[in-house]
């Protein structure tokens, strides 16, 4: 397939904007084009609360303007971050971390131990990871400025693997003024002490949003290794900018205009390879799982006869070929991914090669399905999530479900996806997210597999046997045991249906070749470390 210049939107971006910087280290000039990155990523930024929403865009901007008190490395270990030195006892019901000294917030205060502990309370509320320690702790409360303890009723060696999670929304520290909010209240600040500054300035909703370089920011000694060590921003400003459409934002990362292409269409998979100039890259080796959420609050899905329906008319390579190359793509049957030591093929019998249309009608019928309308958020911004939004329609229209799309962009649906009342009312059935298949491997934090009800992700599956064996895995010690504990709690989330698999793909962000350094890690896209040369 070749693309011309001519056959593509062009875009007239500008290379960077002229802003000062106070810097008592850098003369008071703009960054230089050089200096500046330019990314287009998935979907628009709409949130801006790590705490409040999942959304993966929200994560990277949290892990650009916040820190973490613990970081994964490259081998999914957890390394102090923020901590300088911790401790536990020897009952191991009593941590004690204490800051590392040099952080301090964009603001020019430092931070502080009541920070801290005011923005784990927060988390704790909606991490499933942070419940779980929520619900052992005694006590979290700070010694000093720089120091704070966690006291268990009873041990949990997980601990600063749960700090340190990337699945659902990341401990990114704030200030305690802000943490104070409740963690149903979006933060509307965005004042951080991590490597990045947020730009209010140039800060154009619908457009850009850019990001400077934090020239007070004292990274860690240790080298780079993954999300952990030290996070050395190598550029002056990183701009991202909102381009809807793909070939748009695909024509100007051709023309230079852009650094940086988070999904580029698989079309153009072989122009880039030909290009001199651009490169495809994989930045998560593990793929990811597309899913389909359902509203297990609201008709039909609350019937679980129309749920397991579902199950039986997802024809998956279908799903995956309508967006991904062939050689790109996967089925998978497991609620553990495809790549975890986890996986596993425990009451699986409902998976079928192209699906078992005549099965789910039946199923339908039986849920007592009635024509109502089946609401199908569908993102217009997202190609791949798009695409399959219009098959999942098409295919829920063919045994005569009244499917409809209500097509907005990734914002709109980050948004309305919170509301848990009827269509009627803004309301929803059915929406498609993804997920790094590698973080599919850990039930104790990651959102996706959790089935707490109203308390939990969206769609709010519950299933209290689930729970009940979900509970025993942070205590559980060996491979062997998680893996049997694994099948058990497989087995019951395929009888209640607490999602749909559509199948599981790698793929590939563009950049121009002149950008290097990019760190490869699940579900988030660091903007330090990278670099233009």
């Amino acid at each position: 397939m070749t693309i011309s210049r001519r056959d593509l939107i062009k875009v007239g971006l500008a290379a960077g904007t002229a802003v000062s910087i106070p810097s008592i280290l850098r003369a008071q000039t703009a960054p230089s084009a050089k200096q500046t990155v330019r990314m287009v990523k998935l979907g628009e930024l709409r949130v801006f609360d790590p705490i409040w929403t999942t959304a993966a865009n929200t994560q990277d901007h949290g892990r650009a303007i916040y820190d973490m008190l613990f970081s994964l490395d490259s081998k999914f270990m957890p390394q102090p971050q923020m901590v300088g030195k911790w401790g536990v006892s020897d009952d191991r019901k009593t941590y004690t971390f204490e800051l590392r000294d040099g952080l301090g917030w964009h603001d020019g205060t430092p931070v502080t131990a009541a920070d801290c502990v005011a923005s784990i309370r927060r988390w704790g509320q909606v991490n499933a990871g942070g419940q779980l320690i929520m619900a052992r702790a005694l006590d979290i409360s700070k010694k000093d400025d720089k120091t704070f303890t966690i006291s268990l009723k009873e041990p949990l060696g997980i601990l600063p693997d749960i700090l340190a999670t990337l699945s659902g929304s990341c401990l990114f520290i704030m200030r305690e003024k802000d943490a104070n909010r409740p963690a149903t209240e979006q933060v509307t600040t965005n004042i951080g002490s991590g490597p990045f500054r947020f730009n209010e300035s140039l800060a154009k909703p619908g457009a850009s949003f850019t990001y400077d370089r934090n020239e007070q920011y004292v990274p860690r000694s240790e080298p780079s290794d993954g999300l952990a060590g030290g996070m050395i921003v190598k550029v002056d400003r990183v701009i991202w900018d909102n381009i809807a459409d793909q070939q748009t934002a695909f024509a100007a990362l051709q023309a230079g205009e852009v650094d940086y292409q988070e999904s580029p269409p698989a079309d153009f998979y072989s122009v880039i390879e030909s290009d001199p100039n651009l490169e495809l890259q994989v930045l998560d080796n593990a793929g990811y799982d597309m899913i389909l959420r359902l509203n297990f609050l609201q008709k039909p899905f609350d019937n679980v006869k129309a749920r397991q329906a579902m199950l039986h008319l997802v024809d998956q390579e279908a799903f995956m070929r309508a967006t991904y190359a062939p050689e790109r793509i996967n089925s998978v049957s497991s609620i553990f991914g495809k790549t975890t030591p986890y996986s596993n093929d425990e009451n699986t019998g409902w998976y079928k090669k192209g699906g078992n249309p005549e099965k789910a009608k039946q199923l339908f019928e039986e849920a007592g399905y009635a024509g109502e309308k089946v609401v199908i958020l569908q993102a217009t911004d997202v190609a791949d999530i798009g695409n399959a939004a219009q098959l999942l329609a098409a295919t829920l229209r063919k045994i005569g479900v009244n499917a409809e799309l209500a097509p907005s962009d990734w914002g709109g649906i980050v948004t309305r996806r919170a509301n848990k009342g009827p269509v009627e009312n803004g309301g929803w059935n059915m929406f498609i997210t993804t997920w790094s298949d590698y973080l599919l491997g850990d039930p104790v934090s990651n959102p996706i597999l959790v089935a707490n009800g109203d308390k939990g992700w969206y769609g709010w599956p519950k299933s209290d046997e689930y729970e009940a064996l979900r509970a025993k895995w942070a205590d559980v010690e060996t491979l062997e045991e998680r893996k049997a504990l694994a099948r058990k709690m497989q087995a019951i989330w395929w009888e209640f249906v607490g999602d749909v698999r559509l199948g599981k793909y790698v793929g590939p962000i563009a950049r121009r070749k002149s950008l290097t350094g990019l760190i490869g890690m699940p579900q988030t896209v660091p903007m330090w470390n990278m670099q233009k040369v």
